[in-house]
């Protein structure tokens, strides 16, 4: 089973909204070793272990590595600078075999995209990126031709590249993002899934990173500003670190029930202290202005 969390790394202060929001800190955007697979215990309101070692740093201006080698969902062997030179990219980093978080990522940039009144292969590339050597190119051509269907402009096909490739170049690109993740057991308790964060990327048309974009829905607005400012190849600036988290536990155990259920009761604490001190300082507020009033209507009396 797979389960969703956010964190935002502004204190230890925690609430919860539709994702769980969980303090944390961003982490080494590298995979874990083989060694360090074990999803670990988790107390109190800690993050679980197991996402101590996923997160996105954001690393604006940095190149990404044009020579790493890929195979596009057509089969075709391809340099990831194949996509640059001439417009600007959006990255996203997933792999196409998630059982969860990739397919929102994927339908939030896809949803955006299509308020966004510039269009695929002519004004800008969307380049997803499998992160699992496992996936194939039929499985990319899938995923492609699902999203492009969504998107519902098949003439844009040429702007949309699903790629796949070998640790060496997945690490490359990991590396330079800033994209951490770390595989863990699927339900047939083979290494089969991946704990990682949700983010898209925008690129220069030089191929550095310009802008960081959060979580799995994006303003449209947004998009558009960074994607005109990429195609001058300028740089963004950081944006707030939540993310959206993607990893496998055991429902049988039921190990991060406790977090899940502390922090939603955290979140419905924090929601009524706030709508109590407002209802306080809005009765304060009109008694003090029924006080005033009487005082006029003594003084004028």
């Amino acid at each position: 089973m797979s389960r969703w969390w956010t964190t935002r790394t502004v204190g230890r202060a925690a609430t919860a909204l539709g994702c769980t929001l969980l303090c944390a800190s961003s982490v080494l955007a590298q995979v874990a070793g083989y060694g360090d697979k074990q999803q670990g215990e988790n107390r109190g309101d800690e993050l679980p272990q197991v996402l101590q070692r996923v997160g996105v740093t954001q690393k604006l201006n940095q190149p990404l590595p044009l020579d790493a080698q890929f195979v596009d969902e057509s089969g075709k062997t391809v340099k990831l600078g194949d996509y640059f030179g001439k417009h600007p990219a959006i990255l996203t980093l997933v792999y196409f075999t998630c059982p969860m978080l990739c397919s929102e990522e994927l339908d939030g940039l896809t949803g955006a995209l299509e308020m966004v009144k510039l269009t695929p292969g002519k004004d800008f590339d969307v380049i997803v990126v499998s992160i699992d050597p496992n996936d194939t190119p039929e499985a990319a051509a899938k995923k492609k031709e699902f999203y492009l269907k969504r998107y519902g402009k098949p003439e844009t096909a040429a702007g949309w590249h699903f790629l796949t490739g070998q640790r060496p170049s997945i690490d490359q690109v990991t590396d330079a993002v800033g994209f951490g993740y770390v595989r863990v057991p699927g339900p047939d308790g083979k290494l089969t899934q991946y704990a990682h964060a949700s983010s898209i990327e925008v690129v220069t048309t030089d191929g550095k990173l310009a802008q960081y974009y959060l979580g799995v829905e994006y303003s449209p607005k947004d998009i558009l500003l960074g994607l005109v400012e990429a195609s001058d190849n300028k740089i963004g600036s950081p944006v707030a670190n939540i993310l959206t988290y993607c990893y496998h536990y055991d429902p049988q155990a039921n190990k991060h029930s406790l977090v899940i259920a502390r922090v939603v009761q955290l979140g419905g604490m924090v929601t009524m202290a706030g709508l109590g001190g407002f209802i306080f300082l809005m009765f304060r507020k009109d008694l003090k202005l029924g006080r005033d009033h009487d005082l006029t209507k003594k003084e004028n009396g």
